[in-house]
């Protein structure tokens, strides 16, 4: 939002204009709106394995498409929190369709900001929100503590560390888990 602040004295008028609120930076790089979710991903450090995962998956350039498409990313030690091995199992090409389920349960039709998230988890009656993955996987959003998590089929639930990373083709929120679909 831009905000305006006027000053007046008795012979001038004076406009100034705060800067308006740009995406946040994730791993160290600057997020931009005018970029789809590809470009800026490959440019964050806490989601090299993300990216590479993404293209062992053969999904860039689904990613790169118009969308617009709500990706929740898992930072590198997400991906480290795993159990050994799972990682480098996952890239290998013979299982590129398990790889593919994992990464398309981190991806939801559409461009959902976390306040949109948060609106739907307050208006259930249960604290919990229900939405389908780009894979057919069910996620939900609830909050604790103030904070959005979002939870995958098996009930392990990842937090949401930076929101709203706003794309040209949709949305990125940073979780610190992997979403596991069953």
């Amino acid at each position: 939002m831009i905000k305006h602040f006027f000053a007046a004295s008795a012979a001038t008028l004076s406009l100034t204009a705060t800067a308006i609120a740009a995406n946040p930076n994730v791993g160290g790089a600057p997020m931009f709106e005018s970029k789809n979710i590809v470009e800026n991903a490959v440019n964050s450090a806490d989601h090299t394995t993300l990216v590479a995962a993404v293209k062992a998956a053969g999904l860039v350039e689904t990613l790169a498409s118009a969308g617009p498409f709500t990706v929740f990313a898992p930072v590198n030690a997400a991906f480290d929190a795993l159990p050994a091995g799972t990682v480098e199992t996952l890239l290998k090409p013979e299982n590129k369709a398990l790889l593919t389920k994992v990464l398309t349960a981190h991806v939801v039709a559409g461009k959902m900001s976390a306040a949109d998230i948060s609106a739907k988890v307050r208006a259930s009656d249960n604290g919990f929100y229900q939405f389908l993955t780009v894979s057919g996987d069910t996620l939900s959003a609830t909050i604790k503590g103030g904070k959005l998590y979002i939870v995958d089929e098996s009930g392990n639930g990842a937090g949401m560390t930076i929101q709203d990373v706003n794309q040209s083709n949709g949305v990125i929120h940073v979780v610190n888990s992997v979403l596991v679909p069953k």
